[in-house]
């Protein structure tokens, strides 16, 4: 089929409903309407309302009922309309959903997707357009993806339902149609854990995900660069290895993310890079992200996430090193 990435998704939760008869879908407007970007479209008319479920507006409960679904034995996929309204289950979260494995002594597992939309672009306002896989990755028994094009999301979403921790599932509101891709109509995973090379090349590595990839290829085929880009697609667990093998062939690391950069992801990629891989590297490694200001308001958001000036003077930077 050729889809964008909602209807990636959407093909791929179908699969994963039909396959998997403890599945069940929560959240806010998901049934009737189809979620609030239609990820959920037609799905409740085929399930039916006990296994897509219309919840009410309290994300605490929402997240919360899924933990207790998970640990019964279901496999509740949660979905969260943005990541900003997130916090409000941190504390379901952080102190249950990620621990009650490891307080059972792995005689209870937590098989539980959160999605939600992330990151800006979309001119929408700060607890829209939050970029917040930081604060996930940071937390052991949390797998946190972000898929950045049709194919990855279906793949790893499907992956997502096979796992026995909870994965918090983040999806680039500005891909979700932004352009279509040809995937399988059939069921297939994308592994958990693996980055994609994306492009190959020897002048340069550029580390990136989410909402960034697409950009990234942009300028580097304007620019006729020969470089390694590399998506990472799961922040948490990281595909270490890939970064470093990359690094290591071409000697200059530039990392991008929409996230703010300070404590951000490219902080971590970073110094796993110069811990691995310093007396590979020919140049400092450079990052780019947002500034570490709360999102701005919609007509300011092009000055403040990375785009193709920003990318490129680093590029430049790391190049003329």
């Amino acid at each position: 089929m050729n889809t964008n990435m909602v209807g990636a998704l959407n093909n791929a939760l179908d699969i994963i409903m039909s396959n998997n008869s403890n599945a069940v879908i929560l959240g806010e407007d998901i049934g009737k309407d189809g979620g609030v970007f239609r990820v959920t479209d037609n799905l409740q008319s085929k399930f039916g309302a006990n296994r897509v479920i219309d919840t009410p507006l309290a994300e605490s409960a929402i997240i919360g009922a899924s933990i207790g679904m998970a640990i019964s034995g279901m496999l509740p996929i949660a979905e969260i309309q943005f990541a900003g309204f997130m916090y409000m289950g941190y504390d379901q979260i952080i102190n249950h959903a990620a621990r009650y494995r490891s307080r059972s002594r792995s005689k209870f597992t937590v098989p539980m997707i959160i999605r939600t939309p992330v990151s800006g672009g979309v001119r929408t306002l700060e607890h829209h357009s939050d970029s917040p896989e930081i604060y996930y990755s940071h937390v052991g028994g949390i797998i946190v993806v972000e898929p950045s094009n049709p194919y990855d999301a279906k793949g790893l979403l499907i992956r997502a339902s096979k796992m026995k921790d909870p994965v918090i599932f983040l999806e680039p509101t500005k891909l979700y149609r932004l352009f279509k891709q040809e995937i399988p109509d059939d069921s297939y995973d994308v592994p958990i854990g693996k980055a994609s090379l994306v492009e190959e090349g020897d002048k340069l590595s550029i580390i990136t995900f989410g909402t960034m990839v697409p950009l990234v290829k942009s300028i580097v085929a304007k620019r006729h660069l020969s470089a390694d880009i590399v998506d990472i697609r799961t922040i948490n667990p990281l595909d270490t290895a890939t970064i470093i093998e990359s690094a290591k062939k071409t000697g200059r690391v530039v990392i991008v993310h929409e996230a703010q950069t300070s404590f951000g992801v490219g902080a971590e990629i970073s110094a796993r890079i110069a811990e691995n891989a310093i007396f590979e590297l020919q140049a400092p490694i450079v990052r780019v992200g947002s500034h570490s200001l709360p999102y701005p308001f919609p007509g300011y958001e092009n000055y403040y996430i990375p785009n193709e000036i920003k990318i490129s003077k680093a590029i430049d930077k790391v190049l003329s090193a």
